[in-house]
Parts: structure tokens; C-alpha cells; sequence
């Protein structure tokens, strides 16, 4: 029996883990991929406080190492299902059952695909969701960058330094970028911006030819030649595994006040998943340490009883 379960292994799960391995409290973290999470795809956080410029994936490492030296253990296993609304929480994985007092939902999010045909085949073949991982892939292409937030424009920025031109593609006229950050990307000579536009049909046979593009006012269709894509509309979440149980909100999110909490006693949730107004690496960690500690407080409230009911 472990006090914590922690799943997902990025900024939110990780946090959890520290404060929930401090305040004297076994922890697992379950992993289906890598720890970090997004972040690890950032190559320069400027907006931790304390720590401008660090490295997305020097970040997860400290985080990591942090949490296994004060003794969380880290395990990479696929979740198959959940039992979360037991005094004992049970998560069955490929290579067993863990059963917890209390669970910390961290899943996180997932990049959001365009919704044209065929999309999917293209993936790590020509469709990529981080030009700091995937940039040097394409160094001397023609590659476009679909977007128009933060994360598309300093795709677009890092992309620009490597290939011989750069299309951004936007479906509006104007941009959720910071405009400093935005700027910088308008002075480069080999970027082209095409905006109210979305992409209709991606081209090619064996690899990534070309896109079809359909402008939204006039419904003009454009075909223009890449060798590579990156997508950067945002990301959803994945918590259909929890769905049965833990309550969601219509895009999918778990739905959860600042305090972190699930409609299920001992069931918590943190980071991008959760319903929330904004979603930074600041913020994850804000509710990494939250969910611990109130998972911290069930736990203990729920011996105290038990001593109390025993009496």
C-alpha cells in the first residue's frame, strides 16, 4: 500500500511528489512515456520565477532528481484502468496493481491535431509538435508552423535559424503572441505569415509535399510546398481513463477548484488537466505542491478517524 499515487510525470506530477515525499508520505509516480512532460520541449523558460532561461529539459531533470533523491519512486508503465472511488484507490498497469490511499491526477495535456484526413500518418513522418526536439531535422527546408499563441511563434523563431523558410499559418488576422516575441519572427526575411487561413489537405505520397490551404474570407485555395509541419493549436486532455468516476467538464477536463479537488474523497488533480483559467509551468507547480498537501491532509485525517472509530 503506498500514502500516494501519483500519475503523470511532468511539472504538476513531480512537484506533488517532492512536497508529498517531504511531509513524510510514500510515493509512486506512474510514467507512460518520459518525465518532464511539456516542458522538456522548451528551450529557454523565461517566465519561472527565479529562474529566467533555464532549459525545459535542465528544469525536468532537476525536478526528477529532486523528487527521487527525497524517495518517490518513478515507474514507466501503461495505466489499463482505475478504481478511484474506493477507500483503497487500485491502479491496474501493464505490470500490475498499485493500490494507494489517495491519487494525484497530473496527466497533463496533449498537442491538438488539425482535424484534416490522414493527419494521423503523418505524425514523427513530417508532422512534428516541437521544433526545439525536431528542428534540426529540417535544417535547410521549407518547413510551416500551423498557430498563432506563444508556443507557435517561438517555434516559428527557433525554426527560422535553421531553415531556408518558414510558413506561419493562422486562422485569424491577429495573434495570441506576445508581441516582442512576435515582432522578432516579422523581421525575419525567410517567414511568410498567411492568416484567416486553415489548412484543408496535407500533400504527398511517402513523405510531406505540400499544404492545401483555403483563405476563410474569400475561399481562395492555395497549395504551397513543405518538407515539414509543426503543429502548435494547443493541446487537450486525456482523461477518458477517469471519465466513469471522476467528473469532467464538456472539453474534457477534470473539474477541480483551486484546492485541487475531485469529487472523489482522495482523488486529486493537478496541472494542465484540470479546469483552470491559466496554464503555466508556474501554475503547475502551484498545483503540484496544493494536491500534495491536501493529499497529505486526507491521509491524515482519514488514520485519525479510523484511530478514533477503533476506540
Amino acid at each position: 500500500m503506498t500514502d500516494i499515487i501519483i500519475i503523470g510525470a511532468g511539472t504538476a506530477g513531480l512537484t506533488a511528489a517532492i512536497y508529498g515525499a517531504r511531509a513524510g508520505l510514500s510515493v509512486k509516480v506512474i510514467e507512460k512515456a518520459f518525465y518532464g512532460g511539456q516542458i522538456i520541449s522548451t528551450s529557454s523558460i523565461e517566465n519561472y520565477p527565479g529562474m529566467p532561461g533555464i532549459n525545459g529539459a535542465d528544469f525536468a531533470i532537476a525536478l526528477y532528481n529532486q523528487a527521487k533523491a527525497l524517495g518517490a519512486q518513478i515507474l514507466y508503465e501503461t495505466i489499463n484502468s482505475v478504481n478511484l472511488s474506493s477507500d483503497t484507490k487500485a491502479i491496474t498497469t501493464s505490470k500490475g496493481v498499485h493500490e494507494a490511499k489517495a491519487v494525484i491526477i497530473a496527466t497533463g495535456a496533449k498537442p491538438r491535431m488539425l482535424g484534416v484526413s490522414g493527419e494521423e500518418k503523418w505524425v514523427g513522418r513530417g508532422i512534428a509538435f516541437c521544433a526545439t526536439c525536431d528542428a534540426p531535422l529540417y535544417k535547410g527546408k521549407a518547413v510551416a508552423v500551423v498557430g498563432g499563441g506563444n508556443v507557435a511563434i517561438g517555434d516559428a523563431l527557433l525554426l527560422s535559424d535553421l531553415c531556408r523558410k518558414v510558413t506561419i499559418i493562422h486562422r485569424s488576422e491577429n495573434f495570441e503572441a506576445e508581441r516582442m516575441q512576435l515582432e522578432q519572427v516579422r523581421a525575419k526575411e525567410n517567414v511568410q505569415f498567411i492568416t484567416n487561413s486553415n489548412v484543408k489537405e496535407i500533400v504527398g505520397a511517402d513523405k510531406i509535399e505540400g499544404l492545401i490551404i483555403e483563405n476563410k474570407i474569400d475561399f481562395q485555395i492555395t497549395e504551397i510546398p513543405i518538407d515539414g509541419l509543426f503543429i502548435a493549436i494547443g493541446f487537450e486532455p486525456d482523461n477518458l481513463l477517469f471519465a466513469p468516476e471522476v467528473n469532467l467538464d464538456e472539453k474534457g477536463y477534470i473539474i477541480a477548484g483551486e484546492d485541487c479537488k475531485t469529487n472523489l474523497p482522495g482523488v486529486f488533480v493537478a496541472g494542465d488537466t484540470r479546469t483552470k483559467a491559466v496554464r503555466q509551468i508556474v501554475t503547475a507547480a502551484n498545483d503540484g505542491s496544493i494536491s500534495a498537501l491536501a493529499a497529505s491532509e486526507y491521509i491524515n485525517n482519514s488514520v485519525k478517524y479510523k484511530e478514533v472509530a477503533s476506540c
